[in-house]
């Protein structure tokens, strides 16, 4: 054979191992999902394809694999794909099959979530807006309209997975299906209605003959074959529906998610493994991560309303695609450490006994001799020595122990083998005279966005109108104005009495103009939307205006009849110190409505209307004011964020894309943070705060694909009055590496794992590895060996100490990507015999 000839077949070859990777019968049984006959332990991580970009999602998806992950879990977004009944969209970060291309050829699994209602603190819970003007329609029940539209939207998704043949059945990664979304929450709001709709939708979903189960979550009335599957901070406690059904766990909140107003969330990840491993421990086979990654909720796809625009949720890959170590490595070993077990694990239910008070083993044992154990302390207060198999195992308060063996402990969740890192936001001003990449190129430009009505599309109606079903969500903005003719005997005018304006609103903020003039404003927040503001105003002689600009901030995403709220200026309206003292109630008056805004209809977010001001003084701290500038970006490949400090609120746009609603000046709460979290103890979202008495965020990720390395634009419209000079630039830097590893830390999985065979054991390893490609190791700031104490940038020596660690690490670490250490006297010697010894290291990278 000629050697292309044989490079032919050899592509070949390689086209059909590709293409038939994934080739396999999808089924379940009370122990696992089975896959081409072989049951799984699968670890599955949530990415949704929106809040990234296709340039990350191939480093993502890496990410993922390299964590340990089998399976990338997202839902589907029906309003960012049908955002006009029938006019379809699937391009750019909306490409939902080339995602899923993209997962297949890493090698990974996908769970797809179609719902079609998918909450996920997205705007509208997913639901296309056009589905409420629907006639008779009622969404999420038993109701003829509202589920020929779900039947035909969750139709038009499989089947361009089948045309692409993505489900595992035909050759691709599609293994799970889910139909609807934590529907059992809110069930009983919608009476005898809910149990039909959810045996509609399940008969729907496996009438579309996708060849791969079908999931609900929080649905513990999941009719046959549905699997009902937990979603929750804890899922050990969860039992099916059916014992014929596998013990799922489709959400695993890795963090919480952020509102406007509120103080940032973080979960610990010995909690988050300590639960992964308590799931696994009690029977369970299938756990997802949400999120694994959070990435940003671009445009106005938020929901809430008032969800931030980042979306990070301490997920082990943060929102701008870098690894949160420790939680990312920590999670690794975890993985490693349950796929050890995983023979055993498939093969037989555990035995599960009491090791004592908040103690407990389970045991997978099989007749063949496999064997794997789980110890846990579920205590929240002490550690505890227990005896198991006829050997003595410390457990950590909280904490899970892994024997693949039922001998050696492998991974103890509550001790950490992995790096942390340090990293920081270093600002670059974009003043334009700034040498720094000097960003601007030609200063900034303006436009003045009219007070009040300036379309020829407004139209006036008698009373107040609700916002939702006047815009369809086509803006955030809504105008209501109004005029007023003050007679000149009016008595606040003789004596100077107070002329008061009060408004009500179903939210989310008002801005209140008078005679063009901005008099005042309110806000809600994400636990209550309703605004209500009483503004001292004056007014003049003859006629004046009331203008009154109603914004949303994200529609409601969650609860029954979700649907049913609405937004804007409900009333009453009133001018309180008119006709003698009393209150004049101009609710029912004939009002002037404006959808949108101005600079919206001359499509100003582009950059590119000639309606641009830039000859007289720039305008600051000054209401409604559009900004235009030209810039470059920064240099290197690190991530990229827009400092907002000295803006308002409002939103913004790179090169034509948004990148988000901004509102730095939304601060949270001085209460309710901590400099630290104990991870010991049941988490709940608002455990461990930090970010207290700070804006809930400052920094918005700016995708690096979305820009070119000069002649970019950038576009803001701030609603209430900010400087945008300002704003500047941000690059993501990671000033420390570190590691703190225990003599008594269990060897590194794999190094057990490649030694088991033999039966020998190795010691912990200490290991750094840079973040970044073309980095290397270039100092050691902090070595100590023998009873360092501290955490990573502020480790200090203990009373026991090696004079020799400093120049054994930087031997062995400078000018390298990565180094290992074994930690052990062997190594470093030993300075104070019959104790316990650790090595701390903080190193740098360039």
């Amino acid at each position: 054979m000629r050697g292309n000839e044989f490079l032919i077949l050899l592509f070949l070859v390689l086209g059909v191992l590709t293409t038939t990777l994934f080739g396999a019968n999808v089924t379940y049984d009370s122990r696992a999902l089975v896959i081409g006959g072989k049951r799984r332990v699968l670890i599955s991580g949530s990415i949704h394809y929106p809040r990234s970009t296709p340039e990350m999602w191939p480093g993502l998806i890496q990410k993922s694999k390299d964590g340990g992950l089998d399976v990338i879990e997202t839902y589907v977004f029906w309003n960012l794909h049908e955002p006009v009944r029938n006019q379809y969209d699937f391009d750019g970060r909306k490409d939902l099959v080339k995602f899923v291309k993209l997962v297949a050829e890493a090698g990974l699994y996908v769970h797809l979530r179609i719902g079609p209602y998918v909450c996920a603190e997205w705007n509208y819970g997913g639901f296309p807006l056009w589905l409420h003007f629907i006639p008779g329609i009622q969404l999420r029940t038993d109701n003829e309209p509202f589920k020929a539209e779900m039947k035909r939207f969750t139709a038009k998704i499989v089947d361009m997975m089948k045309q692409e043949n993505l489900y595992a059945s035909q050759g691709g990664p599609i293994i799970l299906s889910q139909i609807e979304n934590e529907y059992g929450n809110v069930a009983s709001a919608y009476g005898s209605a809910a149990k039909s709709y959810i045996n509609w939708a399940a008969i729907m979903a496996t009438s579309l003959d996708t060849g791969v189960p079908w999931v609900m979550c929080r649905q513990v009335d999941a009719p046959d074959p549905i699997i009902n599957a937990c979603n929750g901070f804890y899922c050990d406690q969860f039992t099916p529906n059916s014992n014929k059904k596998p013990k799922m766990w489709t959400e695993n909140w890795t963090g919480w998610f952020l509102p406007f107003g509120g103080p940032v969330p973080y979960r610990p990840v010995e909690d988050l493994a300590f639960a992964v491993a308590r799931f696994f421990q009690r029977g369970g086979t299938f756990q997802n991560y949400y999120m694994y990654h959070g990435g940003t909720n671009f445009g106005h796809t938020t929901g809430g309303p008032f969800i931030a625009t980042s979306y990070d949720y301490d997920a082990p890959i943060d929102e701008y695609g870098l690894l949160r170590q420790p939680k990312w490595g920590h999670l690794k070993d975890l993985h490693k450490a349950i796929k050890l077990c995983e023979e055993a694990m498939v093969a037989t239910d555990p035995t599960i006994a009491s090791l004592g008070s908040n103690l407990e083993g389970s045991v997978y044992k099989t007749e063949s001799g496999l064997c794997a154990a789980f110890l846990a302390n579920v205590g929240t207060q002490s550690d505890a020595t227990v005896n198991f198999s006829g050997n003595s195992y410390h457990l950590p308060a909280w904490s899970v122990s892994i024997l693949p063996d039922c001998k050696n402990v492998v991974l103890n969740t509550a001790k950490i083998n992995s790096v942390t890192t340090i990293s920081r936001f270093v600002s670059q001003t974009l003043e334009d005279d700034v040498t720094s990449s000097e960003a601007f190129q030609s200063g900034w430009s303006w436009f003045n966005e009219p007070v009040g009505i300036s379309s020829d599309n407004a139209f006036m109606k008698l009373g107040l109108v609700e916002q939702i079903n006047t815009t369809a969500d086509k803006s955030d903005y809504l105008w209501y104005s109004l005029s007023i003719e003050i007679q000149g005997d009016e008595h606040f005018l003789q004596d100077g009495s107070q002329t008061v304006l009060h408004v009500e609103s179903l939210g989310h903020a008002l801005n209140a103009f008078i005679n063009g003039k901005l008099a005042g404003s309110g806000k809600g927040n994400s636990g209550n939307a309703k605004v209500s503001i009483e503004v001292p105003i004056t007014l003049m002689p003859g006629k004046n205006t009331v203008d009154l600009l109603s914004l949303t901030v994200g529609l409601q995403n969650y609860g029954a009849f979700f649907d049913k709220r609405g937004a804007g200026i409900t009333g009453p309206v009133k001018l309180q110190g008119l006709k003698n003292g009393s209150a004049v109630d101009i609710s029912s008056a004939q009002w002037t409505y404006q959808i949108g805004l101005k600079g919206e209809e001359l499509g100003l977010s582009s950059g590119s209307s000639s309606g641009w001001e830039s000859e007289s003084t720039l305008p600051r701290k000054q209401p409604l004011i559009w900004y235009q500038t030209n810039f470059d970006a920064p240099a290197g490949n690190s991530p990229i964020a827009l400092d907002f400090t000295g803006m308002e609120k409002g939103e913004a746009w790179v090169n034509g894309q948004s990148i988000g609603r901004y509102w730095p000046t939304y601060t949270a709460s001085n209460s309710g943070c901590t400099n630290s979290c104990n991870y010991r103890g049941t988490f709940r979202s608002s455990k461990c705060l930090k970010n207290c008495g700070k804006p809930s965020q400052d920094l918005y990720h700016v995708p690096r694909s979305w820009l070119q390395p000069n002649g970019n634009t950038l576009v803001l419209f701030e609603e209430m009055g900010g400087d945008p000079t300002q704003i500047s630039f941000a690059t993501r830097h990671i000033e420390s590496l570190c590691s703190h590893v225990s003599e008594s830390h269990p060897p590194p999985v794999d190094l057990w794992s490649s030694d088991k065979k033999t039966g020998g054991k190795s010691g912990p390893i200490l290991s750094l590895e840079c973040p970044f490609p073309n980095q290397v190791i270039s100092s050691i700031k902090f070595a100590s060996f023998g009873t360092p104490h501290g955490t990573c940038g502020s480790f200090n020596h203990g009373q026991c100490s090696s004079s020799r660690a400093l120049s054994i690490v930087q031997k062995a670490c400078i000018g390298s990507k990565s180094c290992s250490i074994g930690v052990s006297s062997d190594t470093f010697g030993d300075p104070c015999v019959r104790v316990t010894k650790s090595l701390a290291v903080e190193a740098s990278c360039t």
